[in-house]
């Protein structure tokens, strides 16, 4: 009987419907557990209701942009890296503060 290792669950919050659904498909494919969110909203209650690893955040959504959801999120549980999506190059250094790390939307999903 070997030693069993569980997934890692990542939850991901975006508005745009397709792109939340490629980057499911994708981690999913590399063997994560998966957690979708279409807001803000719905993200800070997914992550308080769930055990999650790390979280896969865009940035302009409607409502709360991803840097307050971030900030939410770090208060609340500081140790979840938190991966900030953006179709943006630069955002305030207040909001990058508050995440692990940038990744601009379109670049390779290593």
């Amino acid at each position: 009987m070997g030693l069993r290792v569980s997934k890692k669950t990542l939850l991901c919050v975006d508005d745009e419907t397709v792109g939340l659904q490629v980057r499911q498909i994708v981690l999913e494919r590399q063997g994560y557990n998966v957690l979708t969110a279409s807001d803000g909203s719905e993200g800070l209650h997914a992550f308080a209701d769930h055990e999650v690893d790390a979280v896969v955040l865009d940035y302009f959504m409607p409502g709360m942009n991803g840097g307050l959801v971030a900030s939410a999120m770090k208060r609340s549980k500081p140790g979840v890296p938190i991966i900030l999506l953006s179709a943006y190059l630069t955002l305030p250094e207040t909001v990058k503060d508050s995440v692990d790390a940038f990744v601009v939307k379109g670049q390779p999903p290593e």
